[in-house]
C-alpha cells in the first residue's frame, strides 16, 4: 500500500469532517483539496468524496442518537418525534430529486476550481447579509418545526447541488431567513444531511462497487474513519461556537479563500485542473 496516497485519503477524510457541516462548503474544499493532491482518477475520486460523507453523517447520528431513537420509537404515534421524521423526508425530496434528474450534468458543466471561488465569494456576501437584516424567531425550538418549514429549508438545500454553495449554510441561512432560530436551522440542517447525504452516498457506492479493489477499500475506509472523528468535533464545536456568536466569520472566510482561489488561478499560480 502507497503510504503517500494513505496519507492523501486521511487529508480528504479531515477536510471533509470539518467542512461538511460548518456553512463554508465541503464539496468546494474537497474539489480544491483534491486537484491539488493530485488524489485517485477523477472517476474514483467523486465515488470517494460522496462515500466519505457517510463517516460525517454517523457523527451525527452518534451526537443526536437520543434523539433520534427516541424518534423513531414514536413515530406512530402523534407528536414531535413523528413530526421531525416526516420534517426531514420532506425536506430531503426536493435535492434528492433534482439531485437524480440534474446531478450528473451539474457535475459536468460546474464542479470546477473558478465555480466553487465565484459561489465561496457569494455565499459569504449572502451569509452577511443574512446576519445584518432584522432576524425575526418564528420556530425556536426544532420541535416547533412545521412542514411548511421544513419544506422552505428543503428547497434551500437545493441550493447545495453548485458546488461551493455548502448544503449545511444554505439550509441554516435559509432557515433563518423562514424565521427559524439559530439552534433550531443548525440542528435541522445536521440532522437533514442523513437522509441526504445517506441517499446519495449508498446509491453512488452501489454504483460503482464494481470498480474498486482491494486498496481502493483501504483508502475509503481511512477517508471513513477520518471524517467521523472530525465531523464530530466539529458538529460539537459549532454548537458551542453559536452559543455566543453569529456565522460572520465564516462568511469573511468564505470571501477571504474565494478570492485567493480565484487569484491562484489567473495568475497562473496554481494550474487548477478542470
Amino acid at each position: 500500500m502507497d503510504l503517500l496516497l494513505l496519507l492523501k485519503a486521511l487529508v480528504m477524510g479531515v477536510v471533509e469532517g470539518i467542512t461538511e457541516f460548518l456553512p463554508i462548503s465541503s464539496t468546494g474544499h474537497l474539489i480544491l483539496t483534491g486537484h491539488l493532491l493530485g488524489f485517485l482518477d477523477k472517476e474514483k475520486r467523486d465515488v470517494f468524496e460522496i462515500f466519505i460523507q457517510l463517516g460525517a453523517i454517523l457523527a451525527v447520528v452518534w451526537q443526536y442518537q437520543a434523539r433520534l431513537v427516541n424518534a423513531v420509537r414514536h413515530a406512530r404515534e402523534p407528536g414531535p418525534g413523528r413530526q421531525l421524521l416526516i420534517n426531514l423526508v420532506v425536506a430531503a425530496i426536493p435535492a434528492l430529486l433534482l439531485g437524480k434528474l440534474f446531478g450528473e450534468q451539474i457535475k459536468a458543466v460546474l464542479f470546477n476550481a473558478v465555480t466553487v471561488a465565484i459561489t465561496f465569494i457569494g455565499g459569504g456576501v449572502i451569509i452577511l447579509w443574512a446576519e445584518k437584516r432584522q432576524h425575526t424567531v418564528s420556530v425556536a425550538r426544532l420541535e416547533d418545526m412545521k412542514l411548511g418549514d421544513a419544506l422552505k429549508v428543503g428547497l434551500c438545500q437545493c441550493l447545495a447541488l453548485i458546488p461551493g454553495t455548502s448544503r449545511s449554510g444554505s439550509t441554516i441561512i435559509g432557515g433563518l431567513f423562514f424565521g427559524l432560530s439559530r439552534q433550531a436551522a443548525t440542528e435541522f440542517s445536521f440532522l437533514l444531511g442523513i437522509p441526504v447525504l445517506g441517499a446519495a452516498s449508498l446509491y453512488s457506492l452501489l454504483k460503482h462497487w464494481h470498480s474498486l479493489n482491494g486498496q481502493d477499500l483501504v483508502l475509503f475506509a481511512v477517508g471513513f474513519v477520518a471524517s467521523f472523528v472530525f465531523a464530530l468535533i466539529a458538529v460539537r464545536a459549532l454548537l458551542r461556537f453559536l452559543a455566543s456568536h453569529t456565522f460572520v466569520a465564516f462568511a469573511w472566510y468564505r470571501i477571504g479563500f474565494g478570492l485567493l482561489v480565484l487569484f491562484t488561478a489567473y495568475s497562473g499560480l496554481v494550474q487548477w485542473a478542470d
